[in-house]
């Protein structure tokens, strides 16, 4: 990234969440609740994740103080195919792009034939929750299910070696849709186009903010992660490696205002 642009907070920052601020569909802690406060207090943040909208909201937004700016809190769930902003005491919807019942099933049969192919998972066996979830404008494949324990979740496929698989097998059958790899167990299929880059433009026009004044800080930048699609917006980024890395750095940002 611009060195320059650390040297103070930029306008907005962009947050990954899993990994990121807070450990993998865990809330973030008191002192990440604490440090994001301050934040707020001073500039804007988003937090974007393939999560739903109430992921968002129950790892984040409600473990901060109630006396927060959360008027400064602008969320992009599912991949940035939607964006939230807090107005009148209440979340509502600036856009939103969604599948059709129809495109949700063709994602659905793709996703076991894709599995069949590689022999990702046994179906027959019980999971944590769903494994196919629908998510308005994503479908999300979670290997383990939507609430698999986060030490399996974190044991299962550290080398991306399985969602790679799983993700090139899909990618042939899907060919009118993006298929990435998610979280640590989870593959996410979106309408071409419609990914955090997309978020990240459609902020910036609604907050009119130009993208090479806000930031990105997230934990998969690199070849292949979550986060690298972000890259061609032109935003500066920040690459971490956990949350308690987030936390030194914001703590850095602080101290330089």
């Amino acid at each position: 990234m611009n060195p320059h642009s650390e040297n103070s907070l930029p306008d907005c920052i962009v947050f990954d969440l899993d990994s990121t601020l807070a450990k993998s569909k865990q809330p973030i802690e008191n002192q990440m609740a604490t440090m994001l406060t301050k934040i707020v207090e001073q500039t804007k943040i988003a937090v974007t994740s393939g999560g739903k909208l109430e992921q968002l909201l129950k790892q984040v937004v409600d473990q901060l103080p109630k006396d927060a700016n959360i008027s400064n809190v602008f969320l992009l769930p599912t991949s940035g195919a939607a964006l939230y902003t807090y107005k009148n005491e209440k979340w509502t919807c600036l856009y939103e792009e969604t599948l059709s019942p129809k495109e949700v099933e063709e994602i659905g049969n793709a996703i076991r034939i894709a599995n069949d192919k590689t022999n990702t998972v046994d179906f027959s066996q019980k999971a944590y929750g769903k494994r196919i979830e629908f998510r308005g404008a994503q479908v999300s494949f979670s290997a383990l299910g939507q609430e698999a324990p986060l030490d399996e979740k974190l044991s299962w496929d550290p080398t991306r070696a399985k969602r790679s698989s799983l993700r090139n097998a899909l990618a042939p059958i899907l060919t009118e849709y993006t298929v990435r790899i998610g979280g640590k167990t989870t593959i996410d299929i979106t309408k071409h186009g419609i990914d955090k880059a997309y978020g990240i433009r459609k902020l910036s026009e609604y907050l009119a903010i130009p993208i090479e004044k806000m930031r990105y800080v997230g934990d998969e930048l690199g070849e292949g992660g979550n986060d690298e699609v972000v890259i061609q917006t032109g935003i500066p980024t920040r690459a971490v490696t956990n949350p308690d890395d987030t936390l030194h750095y914001l703590e850095t940002l602080i101290k330089k205002t």
